[in-house]
Formats: C-alpha cells, structure tokens, sequence
C-alpha cells in the first residue's frame, strides 16, 4: 500500500496515537492486509489492539457473534454484514474503532446480483458506524489490495469526526 508520496499509514498512527484511540480489525477478502498495513509500522502496539479474517461464515457467526438471520438476509457480503463485523471487532477487542470488511475479491464468488469486485467497509467507533460499498473491477489482488486502501481511508473520515 506504500508509494509515492505522503504514506497514509504514517498519518494514520499519528492520529491514531496523538488522540489515544486504539483500533481493531475483523476481515475477510481482504485476508489480512488491512491489518499488516495497519502494523507495518514500528510503535504500532500503541494504537492497534487485533486483527483477524474471518473468511467464512462460520468464523463469522461463531468468533464474531455475527447472528445467522443477519447473513441469511444480506448475504455475507453486505453492508449490514461488515457494519456488525466492524461492531464485534471493536466489542472483542476493546479498541476505540473497529474496522469490518467483507468483498466477493474474485475471481469467482459472484452471484447474480453480487458482482466480483463488491466490497463492504465499515469503521465502528463511539459516535457510530460509517459503511461504504464498492465497486472493484480490477483481478483479485487489485480488489484486495483496493478494499485495504478505502478500509484505511475510512478510518481516515472517521478519525477526522473525533
């Protein structure tokens, strides 16, 4: 996620730790990379409390309490579904924002009305959650690499409403 220009980790962790709010993340498509990029710095345990990826449904409703009804309803990938993802890794991880996140990344997975390349975000705090959909298009590196980036830039709106 690191190029050109000012790094948006960087700025991240210093928000992050010049309010003294700490952050958690549960994952899916993404598989992980939102939490390395959050981590990837050194002092990051002053600000990052966990991560997981909790890829399939199971993991979702057993570790994330993620109720069964809610994912029959919006399916897996939904905003309600990484709304309540974002909600449990906050709970779980006693952080002062969570970050949720579920996508169909592709190549497969899509169905008739979910499309490879949608993805959810969501960012938990205390005044309440923000959810954004997107529309990847690019092959499945690009799509994780493209969840992680708005993840983070969600993150971004939410430290800016603190």
């Amino acid at each position: 996620m690191a190029g050109a220009g000012a790094d948006p980790v960087v700025a991240l962790a210093a928000r992050l730790k010049a309010a003294g709010l700490t952050v958690a993340v549960a994952e899916s498509a993404a598989g992980g990379l939102i939490s390395a990029e959050l981590t990837r710095l050194p002092g990051s345990s002053a600000y990052f409390r966990a991560g997981m990826v909790a890829y399939d449904d199971a993991s979702k409703m057993g570790i994330l309490g993620i109720p069964a009804g809610l994912l029959d309803e919006h399916g897996s990938v939904s905003g309600e579904v990484a709304e309540a993802m974002a909600k449990a890794a906050r709970r779980l991880f006693g952080a002062s924002l969570g970050i949720g996140e579920t996508s169909i990344a592709g190549p497969g997975g899509a169905t008739e009305t979910k499309p490879v390349g949608l993805s959810y975000v969501a960012v938990a705090g205390e005044r309440g959650t923000n959810v954004r959909e997107l529309r990847l298009t690019g092959d499945r590196a690009a799509n994780r690499q493209a969840v992680t980036g708005a993840a983070l830039a969600l993150l971004g709106e939410a430290l800016a409403e603190n």
